[in-house]
């Protein structure tokens, strides 16, 4: 179910780390050909500028998209059938269903937005078919592409970037601020020898460097790097070297390829043995790496472990990889432009030593994993969050290879599984895929496969699937017997538990979290044991049973003691719900919701922010019944969107929320709750955090247009107000149910409605949309 992008961000662009150079002409073209066509295509080779040229571009314009500019990197997606979601998640609309494409499309259908896709190549095919469905759904959406071909979609546009402007042959004499390719490669040796200039004495010979490299950006920026411990006559004297070496024994390839494969391969021979030898290793990387993956990956063989910061070192000082700061909570990461990646790939592969390499990086990521499994409930668990975000396109790479290789299902299962957690925690539909697709190629019934299928299950339990969770937790239960695991028992009662609380069975679910609890003790699960204890916090929270203030305190006093702070803030929750009903002590409880809000921002757990903007709602409701109170319901409402969980929509949170309703509308009048309702349940995740949080601005406050429906929910409005189930509606608009679902929760929220009845006689106030 598609989320709301925040509205104070207008977008996303990555900064720009090197001056732009040049370009006038291609960015005019740019913008006259996206003004006139909503599908633009920049092609062009590796190296050529496509990305900086786009993201240029995107820059200057962005003033004139009301809805912003989104960049959504391709370059380390190989799977396409992970495109939609990877989108959706630039996107930030973390709810999506089976079908993301659809999820998008609805979500895009009115905004002014546009879209910049970065290396289309990786996935050409299915980017065709996903930019057809949503340039057809969004009237107001317009995409800007780069790719090294085009897409070959209806009305695209293409415009072929060319290189920088070279001096020819016969202008020994030129103007260095005429031609790009001077400009760009004078900057770039000055950021290595600060006092470099072009006189007389070296000017022909600046020419010449950026005459043999084709103007090609990136073959001039690391040509420049080179001037830090070379003269242009040794640049020169190389590049002419390695030309007469390229074109040697195969045909010749377009001039502008062959500098790019000069200017790339020149860098690799003058890397020292071991450096080179790092370069090709360092390919199996996606997404970037840092040094102890580097470490564990890449050393021996030719490389001393205690070698490899020197040897990343000299890799980053040649720009063949470039390195991001540290922060607080993570270290230097590093990465390599997608033309050296696939230059070091392809010479990993020349010395037949990928499939070695992979196997390497996966057995990393499989003992990341069980690291994670490890050592995450403890003080580093904010540290292993954004790792595990840092590291998400490496564990998708690791998974892909398992899944794409015969025999390596069991390995994908010891990847996938020990993450449960993770992908409950912002990637909830992509961990149910992994963990479908490896229970599938790992048949053996095995330890690994028990866990698998438990944590399949308790990710299919919050999508909705309906045999799934039962289906997988059967199989669970017999190979729990057959290995006698109390460890997998404790689980299976658990997640059983979580099942029937989240089904409203409140007296079944305390029995069986009860024996989960007990069995979490007894192997020594620490965080097993928290979370039971946070589950039969609720439990009896909802069934008022007086256990639920002793479960929360010895939850939160489990958290503390670990030092886990992600914990805590559910620890917190559970004992800010005892405050508020118990004790009526509303101050408390606020306290208690905004300081595990706060303690969650940095790490981006929207599922547990929903739980405390939902809690927050009630305690609103109940102190101070007011416009205020509804806004902070339908923004509750907005963050559980947002999070990719379906909590809200479970038998007991659901129950509380109706009683909220009911008594802030007792308290306003119907009319004043369901537009206040509307605006908070249209805020951005960010505006609606900031509500609860006590620091909303007053300018977000105001009403607005943002709850007004779109064409497809007001057509579905109309079949709800005649009385069609989702069901109905589903097979009358061919969609999936899930999709029919989906537009029924938005309407619902869009409006402030609760029932499907209440959409009816809306309907029948509103003919026209």
């Amino acid at each position: 179910m598609a989320g709301s992008k925040p509205a104070s961000a207008r977008g996303r662009l990555p900064a720009e780390l090197t001056s732009f150079v040049g370009r006038r002409r291609e960015l005019a073209d740019t913008r006259r050909l996206l003004s006139s066509s909503r599908l633009l295509t920049l092609t062009g080779a590796g190296g050529v500028g496509k990305t900086r040229l786009a993201l240029r571009m995107a820059a200057e314009v962005r003033r004139t998209f009301a809805d912003g500019v989104w960049f959504v990197e391709l370059a380390a997606l190989h799977d396409p059938a992970l495109l939609g979601h990877t989108l959706a998640g630039a996107l930030e609309l973390s709810q999506v269903s089976a079908d993301p494409t659809a999820d998008l499309a609805e979500y895009l259908e009115d905004k002014h937005l546009l879209l910049v896709l970065d290396n289309c190549e990786q996935v050409a095919e299915a980017c065709a078919v996903l930019v057809s469905k949503l340039l057809a759904a969004a009237p107001q959406l317009r995409i800007l592409a780069t790719s090294r071909h085009v897409l070959g979609v209806e009305g695209e546009q293409v415009l072929a970037v060319p290189p920088l402007s070279t001096p020819p042959a016969d202008a020994p004499d030129a103007d260095v601020d005429q031609y790009e390719s001077l400009v760009l490669f004078t900057d770039r040796v000055r950021a290595v020898v600060p006092e470099f200039q072009i006189d007389e004495s070296n000017r022909a010979q600046v020419i010449e460097v950026c005459r043999q490299l084709d103007g090609v950006p990136l073959a001039l920026e690391l040509a420049a790097v080179w001037m830090r411990t070379l003269s242009l006559s040794q640049i020169l004297e190389r590049l002419e070297d390695r030309f007469r070496l390229l074109s040697g024994g195969r045909p010749a390839g377009p001039v502008r390829q062959q500098a790019l494969d000069a200017a790339v391969t020149w860098s690799y021979d003058l890397c020292s043995p071991a450096e080179q030898l790092l370069w090709e290793r360092l390919s199996v990387f996606s997404g970037g790496f840092d040094l102890e993956g580097a470490e564990e990956v890449c050393s021996g063989d030719g490389i001393p472990r205690h070698d490899m910061l020197d040897l990343v070192a000299g890799l980053v000082n040649k720009s063949i990889i470039t390195r991001t700061m540290a922060t607080a909570h993570t270290v230097a990461w590093y990465d390599m432009l997608t033309t050296i990646s696939q230059y070091g790939g392809r010479r990993l592969a020349e010395a037949g030593r990928t499939r070695e390499f992979k196997l390497r990086h996966r057995d990393y990521y499989r003992a990341l994993a069980a690291a994670w499994a490890e050592d995450s409930f403890g003080p580093r668990q904010a540290d292993w969050f954004i790792r595990l975000r840092r590291e998400h396109d490496n564990l998708r790479a690791a998974l892909d290879f398992c899944l794409a290789e015969p025999g390596e299902g069991p390995a994908a299962v010891e990847i996938a599984a020990p993450l449960w957690n993770f992908w409950f925690a912002g990637f909830l539909r992509e961990g149910h895929r992994y963990l479908t697709l490896a229970i599938g190629a790992a048949p053996e019934q095995t330890p690994a496969r028990a866990l698998g299928l438990w944590a399949g299950s308790y990710l299919s339990m919050f999508l909705g699937e309906t045999d799934q969770p039962a289906r997988l937790l059967a199989e669970c239960e017999e190979l729990a017997e057959r290995y006698d695991d109390d460890s997998l028992r404790a689980r299976i009662a658990e997640v059983a538990g979580h099942a029937l609380l989240y089904q409203g069975d409140l007296p079944g679910a305390i029995a069986l979290l009860e024996e989960g609890l007990a069995g979490y003790r007894a192997v020594g699960d620490k965080l097993g044991e928290f979370d039971a204890l946070i589950l039969l916090t609720a439990t009896t929270f909802f069934l008022g049973d007086p256990r639920a203030e002793g479960f929360g305190q010895a939850a939160y006093e489990l958290a503390a003691s670990r030092g886990a702070d992600s914990s805590k803030a559910y620890a917190l929750w559970s004992v800010g719900i005892v405050q508020w009903r118990d004790h009526d002590q509303v101050d408390e409880a606020t306290r208690s919701f905004r300081e595990a809000i706060r303690l969650w921002q940095p790490l981006n757990d929207r599922t547990g922010i929903g739980f405390c903007v939902q809690a927050l709602s009630w305690c609103a409701g109940s102190a101070a019944p007011d416009e205020r109170a509804a806004r902070l319901m339908g923004a509750s409402r907005a963050v559980w969107r947002s999070s990719g969980a379906h909590v809200d929509e479970t038998t007991p949170y659901s129950q509380y929320d109706d009683r909220t309703e009911q008594g802030i509308r007792a308290a306003v009048g119907d009319v004043v709750f369901d537009a206040a309702f509307a605006q908070g349940a249209a805020y951005s995740f960010e505006q609606a955090v900031a509500l609860a949080l006590g620091e909303e601005r007053e300018s977000a406050a105001k009403p607005g247009l943002a709850g007004r429906l779109t064409r497809r929910e007001h057509e579905i409005a109309v079949l709800l107000g005649e009385g069609l189930s989702n069901r109905e509606i589903a097979a009358r608009l061919v969609i999936s149910q899930r999709t029919a679902e989906t537009h029924v929760d938005h309407i619902l929220s869009k409006l402030g409605f609760a029932s499907r009845a209440q959409v009816g006689r809306w309907v029948a106030e509103h003919p026209e949309r």
